[in-house]
């Protein structure tokens, strides 16, 4: 199941607060990127961060999704998509732990 654009905008909107927000598809599901690192997937109609020490401790109880059918990628679903100020709070704290995208060769 693909990603819903209304789901999407949904986030989008609750992110909106945030400076340099931008997101790329990719096969039907996206990735958003905050500031120029990548922050987060959007599959499936789920809000997934990368698990950095700082999102763990903001989401001590959430549960780990895979983004791929092979189970190895590991991220922290955000169940509460409600809460704009948590979700602000949330991609700032990641902020300076999120690596960089590797430059393309």
């Amino acid at each position: 199941m693909a990603t819903s654009k209304d789901y999407l905008y949904f986030l989008l909107d609750q992110l909106s607060s945030l400076e340099e927000i931008t997101y790329r598809r990719m096969m039907g599901e996206y990735l958003l990127y905050y500031r120029g690192k990548v922050a987060a997937y959007i599959c499936d109609d789920r809000f997934l961060v990368k698990p950095v020490p700082s999102a763990i401790k903001m989401l001590p109880d959430a549960c780990y999704d895979s983004i791929n059918a092979d189970g190895r990628k590991k991220y922290l679903r955000v169940d509460c998509v409600d809460d704009r100020d948590f979700l602000v709070q949330l991609l700032e704290t990641m902020y300076e732990e999120l690596p960089f995208p590797k430059a393309k060769q």
